[in-house]
């Protein structure tokens, strides 16, 4: 049965498309080979399928029309800022001076990609307020990694091995105490009041002799702003303790108020989310950290020096300041291309464009808000910051879930929203529209939207069903997550 839909092709596996006996290529038979690895290489078949040119084209170019993609639209994710990513970025990543560095090359012959980073790194001490960073975390998790193992670093500095009690809130990223835990710190939860911001009261209740600190993402998962933030900075560092920020949400700030002034110790950015390249892009991210004048000199190495115009990596720790740093955290210097891709970000934006970029992000947000407030049940009451969190009140009597109104937004053309985030709110929708999208394609997202409410009612079953145009339809994604097909078997032909 032809299984193919309009202009898309039912596309198989390349092990059903292909064959072992056929290539796209030909090569002759290496002469005087000879093989390095011993026993441990195999000149047995490993089964690989062929495939011809034009096959292998069309194999990977209908995979994927099977994608959503900035490209072709809106990506309602929350806390994951996907926004289009400038063609401008990825033409200066792919200068050669850039995208052809070997990290191991003579520092001479790479003095304008260690000023690439030296810029970065003014600018984002700039933007944040504090006074100094680390360039070399690859993520927004192994930064969080970064800026704890600096904080239990300053910690052991001042004979304070006691201090074992990080505080996280209830509707921080999960990352937030699984940091905490694998450093060897006990984690306790905070809780949230009605308003979906941090209990202050509770805060309090929860600091003694042995708290370390608290990691606090503001604006927060549910789109506020920490409103305490001042006071809760204040009350930690009376405490002894120090403030990590989870900066994954700085896109809805920059530009606007300046972290350090806030009173944190630690931050990490997502290169890839505040200043473009959408959540890595689909490949490695970047998560530098800043650090405040209370956790400068335990900044990791390597730090690139700027001496009249020459540029080094500082390796060692001592004389530079650095003799309490706790070492290096990888073993080179960051990822290059989303440096530049945020660099270009920055120049081309400008302070002023950052400031706007931030205010745009809010805007948008708000006005998904406004314009939904009658059809969905916002979680809270008030204005949000650069995304907006709903509950999943709206589905009450309908005999449809979260889950099944995600699906049924694939039909209409969508990727679903973040759903089940923050656990804080039942049934959570999650949507962050970024600042990247036009009014006209807001009204269409939000026309869909109401549609679909509009729809629960009298037409609950199609929800149950949906996707229905999607080359795969509803999985078992329980089954398919735990217990995983990661083989291809041929299937037996059955004789008729």
């Amino acid at each position: 049965m032809n299984s193919n839909r309009g202009l898309d092709h039912d596309e198989k596996l390349l092990f059903e498309v292909g064959d072992v006996n056929r290539t796209g290529v030909d090569l002759s038979e290496p002469e005087n080979l000879s093989q390095m690895l011993g026993d441990s290489f195999s000149d047995s078949e490993i089964g690989l399928a062929g495939l011809s040119e034009p096959e292998t084209v069309r194999h990977y170019v209908r995979l994927s029309r099977k994608n959503y993609s900035i490209d072709a639209g809106l990506y309602p994710l929350g806390s994951c800022t996907m926004k289009h990513n400038p063609r401008l970025n990825e033409k200066m990543a792919r200068l050669e001076g850039f995208s052809e560095i070997h990290p191991l090359q003579p520092i001479s012959t790479c003095q304008g990609a260690l000023e690439l980073i030296d810029l970065i790194s003014s600018w984002l001490k700039e933007l944040t307020g504090m006074a100094a960073v680390t360039m070399t975390p690859k993520a927004g998790a192994q930064g969080e990694l970064c800026g704890m193992m600096a904080i239990k670093q300053a910690l052991l500095n001042k004979n304070e091995s006691h201090r074992k009690i990080v505080l996280v809130p209830d509707s921080a990223h999960g990352t937030n105490p699984a940091t905490a835990a694998f450093l060897g710190f006990e984690v306790k939860t905070i809780k949230s009041n009605r308003e979906g911001l941090i209990d202050f009261d509770d805060f309090k209740k929860n600091i003694d002799k042995n708290f370390a600190g608290v990691m606090i993402t503001n604006p927060n998962t549910c789109g506020l702003f920490e409103t305490d933030i001042v006071k809760i900075s204040e009350l930690t560092h009376k405490s002894g303790g120090y403030l990590y920020c989870d900066g994954a949400n700085f896109n809805a700030v920059v530009g606007k108020l300046k972290p350090g002034d806030l009173g944190i110790d630690a931050m990490h950015i997502n290169l890839h989310k505040t200043f473009s390249t959408p959540h890595g892009g689909g490949g490695p991210g970047s998560g530098p950290v800043v650090f405040s004048e209370r956790l400068e000199k335990f900044c990791p190495t390597p730090l690139v020096e700027n001496d009249k115009g020459e540029y080094d990596l500082i390796e060692s720790l001592d004389g530079k300041g650095l003799s309490n740093s706790f070492g290096r955290l990888n073993v080179f210097h960051g990822q290059m291309g989303m440096f530049v891709r945020a660099m270009s970000y920055m120049l081309s934006h400008g302070a002023d464009g950052l400031r706007q970029v931030s205010e745009d992000a809010v805007l948008n947000a708000n006005y998904l808000r406004a314009s939904l407030n009658d059809r969905l049940t916002p979680a809270f009451e008030g204005y949000c910051m650069h995304e907006i969190l709903f509950s999943d009140d709206f589905l009450k009597d309908t005999g449809v879930e979260t889950l099944d109104f995600a699906k049924a937004m694939i039909d209409e053309g969508y990727h679903p929203m973040t759903i089940y985030f923050p656990l804080v709110i039942h049934g959570a929708l999650l949507v962050e529209p970024t600042e990247t999208e036009s009014k006209q394609s807001l009204d269409h997202f939000i026309s869909t939207l109401r549609d679909l409410v509009d729809r629960l009612k009298e037409d609950s079953d199609s929800f149950k069903a949906a996707p229905v145009f999607t080359p795969i339809r509803r999985l078992d994604e329980t089954q398919a997550a735990r217990k995983p097909i990661l083989r291809w078997k041929e299937e037996p032909l059955i004789a008729v």
